[in-house]
C-alpha cells in the first residue's frame, strides 16, 4: 500500500430532487484520530454512520467534516390553522368595536396577522431515505481527500528516501574514518610515551595494551550495525505504506539514540561534525514522518 500524508482536503456533492448536500473534509497531522463532525440541525441520527465512513479511511490525524444542505424544503413545510384562537380574536374585536361605537369590518386578512392563528412547522427530514445520497457525497469527499493525501505521501517518500541515502552516506563516512582515527591516536600515544620515557626503551606489550584499551573505548561497531539495521527497517516501512507513521516516529528516536552514543564514544572534531550532520538530517526526517499516517 502507498504512504499517505495526514494532510488533505476533499469535497463532495450529491443532489436529489430540489435539495443538495455538500461535504467538506479537512485533515492535518495529529498523534491519534481526532474526528469532529459539523452537521445541520436534526442530522444527529446519522453521525455514527458518518464517523464509521471516515474511520474506514483515516487512522490518524485531526479530521474536520462539515455537512451542509441547501435547496427547496417546501415539501417539509406544514401550515396549521387555529380556528378557536381566530374566533377569540374576532369576538374581542367585535366587542371593542361596539364599546368604541366603531364600524368594525373584520375579515380573514385581519385575523391571520394575529399571533399563532397560522402556525408554520417544518417536518423532520426522513434521513433514512436521504442517507444514500448523503453517503454518496461523503464518499466523493473522502476519495478527493484520499487522492490529495496519496500525492502528498509520494512527495514525503521521495524526500525521506533522499534524506535516508544521505544519512547512509554519512554513516559510511564515519565508519571509514574510525580506522584512520585509531591509527592517528596510536601514533600520538606512542609519541607521548617516548617523550615521557626519554631514553628508556618503550615496552611493546605495554603499548599494545594501551592501544587495545583505547580501541575498545572508541569501538562503535555495534552502533553502526544498529544504524544500518534501522535504515533497512526504515526502507521496509516506506515500502509497506499503510499505518506506518507511529512506527517510523519510534524508529527515528532509535536512530537518534545510536547517533548520540556514537558521538559520546568518539571524542574527535571531524567525527563530531559528522554526527551533527546526522542529527540535523534526523530532525528533518522526524518533521516529515510526523505528517505520515
Amino acid at each position: 500500500m502507498a504512504v499517505k500524508s495526514m494532510t488533505g482536503f476533499g469535497r463532495g456533492e450529491s443532489c436529489i430532487e430540489k435539495r443538495r448536500w455538500a461535504v467538506e473534509i479537512r485533515c492535518v497531522n495529529h498523534r491519534y484520530l481526532d474526528l469532529k463532525c459539523k452537521l445541520p440541525r436534526g442530522y444527529g441520527a446519522i453521525e455514527d454512520s458518518i464517523r464509521k465512513k471516515v474511520e474506514s479511511c483515516h487512522y490518524r490525524g485531526r479530521v474536520d467534516l462539515v455537512l451542509t444542505v441547501s435547496g427547496d424544503f417546501t415539501d417539509l413545510v406544514k401550515v396549521h390553522t387555529n380556528i378557536e384562537l381566530a374566533a377569540i380574536y374576532k369576538k374581542a374585536l367585535e366587542e371593542m368595536g361596539r364599546g368604541l361605537e366603531l364600524d368594525t369590518q373584520i375579515d380573514l386578512r385581519t385575523l391571520i396577522n394575529f399571533p399563532e392563528v397560522l402556525v408554520t412547522e417544518q417536518d423532520t427530514e426522513n434521513l433514512e431515505e436521504s442517507w444514500p445520497v448523503i453517503e454518496s457525497a461523503i464518499e466523493a469527499a473522502l476519495k478527493s481527500c484520499e487522492e490529495m493525501r496519496l500525492q502528498e505521501g509520494k512527495t514525503l517518500v521521495q524526500d525521506l528516501t533522499s534524506r535516508l541515502e544521505h544519512f547512509n552516506d554519512v554513516v559510511d563516512q564515519v565508519e571509514k574514518t574510525i580506522p584512520q582515527l585509531l591509527q592517528q591516536r596510536e601514533e600520538t600515544l606512542k609519541a607521548r610515551l617516548e617523550k615521557l620515557l626519554g631514553s628508556v626503551q618503550l615496552d611493546p606489550m605495554r603499548l599494545a595494551q594501551e592501544v587495545a584499551v583505547m580501541a575498545d573505548k572508541t569501538d562503535v561497531t555495534e552502533e553502526i550495525v544498529r544504524l544500518k539495521s534501522h535504515m533497512a527497517q526504515f526502507r521496509v516501512f516506506l515500502d509497506e505504506g499503510s499505518d506506518i507513521g507511529r512506527k517510523m516516529d519510534f524508529l527515528i528516536q532509535e536512530f537518534l539514540r545510536e547517533v548520540n552514543t556514537l558521538a559520546s564514544k568518539i571524542n574527535d572534531a571531524s567525527i563530531a561534525h559528522l554526527t551533527v550532520e546526522l542529527k540535523g538530517e534526523l530532525e528533518k526526517m522526524r518533521e516529515q514522518v510526523q505528517n505520515i499516517e
